[in-house]
């Protein structure tokens, strides 16, 4: 078990108690849809990227925040502040070993200037503010007014600023931000907050974050903050599924409208070039396509990830005005579908030929950051690379942008990570598991390059409510969304696992001569066949090896190969992918590495 420190001074483990609660309680999830805030002819953005004032509530309850209200005034004006850069972690920015750790509340503020034409008509703009994510439960006052509250990391939010701004302008609209980052046997990923009452080994109110996954629990505002506009209004909402042959494809829309029923919609579908394929009006319909180009993986064809751009507008009165709304949606034409020894992408077998990955980096923590996630991506393909899993958490959807348009399969998994505990598998942490999966399908679900979801990684799969926990998570993301085949990632016995029988495709992760049996390679073909075997008849289901790997100190040789050294890491790989060959040929349909690229990890005794 990997723990994370932190100190409180002074006295108030109670009023700590309580602020765990308050953590933990289950906010309102969102109505409506997540579209990602483009700019078109009708909508503006402002980014809010950059220094926001920061302060950690070092009380020893963590509510000193709360109690003193410091959402009432600047934040500077409750005491010292820092900057903190946004998007980014908190943890390594500073010099502060206690900020490395920090365990609680922490407070971002950001004043900014919104132009003129936002306040003048308040009747027909809506004013928007979104957040990419933030980890892990945020509540949030514009003006000191609270506009939202979101729990958990790695999904957008946002909330509609409108009635609070108008009629201030020139006047900076003040954007305060508390943050609490503690995990519960509840939260996504679940947790649990050890006392240490030893006062002749710990300071008073000592406490640890246990945690039960192997990678640093960063925390912050990890995605870009916006700002943005639509018409009063507004296309809250498009949802696009595809059907194709080799001449002809179905492009079947959904669009809803809030803020009034008397609307008209129209909707064009553009090619690469601009021409226009197909047209269609109204909520509901779909559009035909002839002679269509395909979403293609990587590799797989010569013009891999070719994308259409669907616009829709929308035309309604009201007070007295005309307004138009104009969003226009990234769309790919492809099909899934798997078979008992298959996964078909536009009905040709498509093998995962990938990695896992982290969504980290020195400094900047989980803050989306350009230029590196360019050289990733410049990276995968360098390596022959189709596809990733997001372990263990939704990625940032400008990344998601990015798989789209380079035709990168990916298996888009949700925070459920570490769920070990058997109070994780009670009714309120599946109520909030349900709950991320209804935000993750809303985010990601036109993207082509989202195959299958993931609800879980290496869970405690074989306790005895992981049935009808993973029963329920399955069925509910299924009606969700009919669409794609769903799955969980399980290091569980064959014989044992829970929760193998409702997914789509056996996700198994594995690592002999390394975890299990170090150092004898030997055991690796045996082994390995063995797993594949018992899995598949068992299940009759194709198999993915989602996880296996060794570690390896660049630079380090040893001959004959010895753990840790480049020689045992080549060997150890060779021995995986000679069965990998020869599975293939039946039902094991990828692999993919543990790991892309190093990542951070608690510091720990192992």
């Amino acid at each position: 078990m990997t723990k994370m420190a932190a100190r409180a001074s002074g006295g108030g483990a109670a009023g700590w108690r309580l602020l765990l609660l308050l953590a933990a309680a289950p906010a309102p999830v969102a109505a409506g849809g997540m579209l990602y805030p483009r700019e078109t002819p009708s909508r503006e953005r402002k980014e809010l990227g950059g220094l926001w004032s920061f302060r950690a509530d070092f009380s020893a309850s963590r509510d000193a925040g709360f109690m003193q209200r410091w959402y009432r005034q600047p934040l500077r004006q409750t005491g010292p502040v820092i900057d903190m850069p946004v998007p980014a972690s908190f943890n390594d920015i500073t010099q502060d070993p206690s900020l490395e750790n920090y365990i609680g509340w922490v407070w971002y503020e950001k004043e900014v200037l919104l132009p003129l034409r936002w306040l003048q008509d308040d009747l027909n703009t809506r004013v928007v503010l979104r957040f990419g994510s933030a980890h892990y439960y945020s509540i949030v006052w514009v003006n000191g007014v609270q506009v939202v509250e979101h729990e958990g990391g790695h999904l957008p939010f946002e909330a509609d600023i409108s009635s609070i701004i108008q009629g201030s302008p020139g006047v900076p609209c003040r954007i305060t931000v508390a943050l609490n980052n503690t995990l519960t046997p509840h939260t996504l990923p679940p947790g649990s907050i050890q006392y240490m009452n030893d006062k002749t080994r710990y300071p008073k109110n000592y406490f640890v974050q246990n945690i039960r996954f192997d990678f640093f629990n960063y925390a912050g505002i990890h995605r870009p903050v916006v700002l943005y506009t639509t018409p009063s209004v507004y296309i809250d909402d498009i949802t696009v599924t595809t059907t194709s042959s080799e001449s002809v494809a179905m492009v079947q829309y959904q669009v809803s409208v809030v803020g009034s029923t008397l609307y008209s919609l129209s909707l064009s579908l553009h090619d690469q070039e601009g021409k226009v394929v197909a047209t269609g009006d109204g909520p509901a319909g779909e559009l035909k396509v002839l002679n269509p180009n395909l979403w293609w993986p990587y590799l797989m064809h010569e013009n891999p990830g070719y994308r259409y751009f669907l616009e829709v507008k929308m035309q309604a009165q009201a007070n007295g005005a005309l307004l138009e709304d104009v969003y226009t949606l990234p769309v790919g034409i492809r099909t899934v579908h798997v078979t008992s020894t298959q996964f078909l992408i536009n009905g040709r077998p498509f093998y995962f030929h990938g990695v896992n990955k982290h969504e980290d980096a020195d400094i900047r923590g989980k803050g989306l950051d350009w230029p590196l996630v360019v050289k990733d991506f410049n990276l995968l393909r360098w390596l022959g690379a189709n596809s990733f899993r997001t372990s263990h958490y939704p990625y940032a959807e400008e990344i998601m942008d990015l798989c789209d348009a380079y035709g990168i399969v990916v298996i888009d998994e949700c925070p459920g990570v570490g769920i070990k505990m058997s109070e994780s598998f009670g009714n309120k942490s599946l109520q909030h598991h349900l709950v991320v999966m209804e935000e993750l399908i809303r985010r990601d679900k036109n993207r082509p390059s989202v195959v299958m979801w993931s609800v879980a990684n290496e869970p405690a799969s074989e306790l005895p409510p992981a049935a009808y926990y993973f029963k329920t998570v399955i069925a509910h993301t299924k009606a969700l969304d009919p669409s794609r085949p769903v799955t969980f990632v399980t290091d569980a016995n064959y014989a044992l696992d829970r929760g193998a029988p409702y997914v789509d495709v056996i996700c198994v992760n594995s690592y002999f001569s390394w975890y299990h049996d170090p150092g004898h390679l030997e055991v690796i073909p045996l082994q390995l066949t063995t797993q594949f075997e018992n899995w598949y008849k068992t299940y009759q289901k194709p198999i993915i090896q989602s996880e296996y790997g060794a570690d390896s100190v660049p630079g380090l040789h040893s001959d004959p190969p010895l753990m840790f050294s480049e020689e045992y890491q080549k060997a150890m790989l060779r021995e995986y992918h000679s069965v990998f060959d020869k599975k293939r040929k039946e039902y094991v349909i990828g692999e993919l590495i543990w790991n892309f690229a190093d990542f951070m990890t608690n510091q720990d005794h192992i």
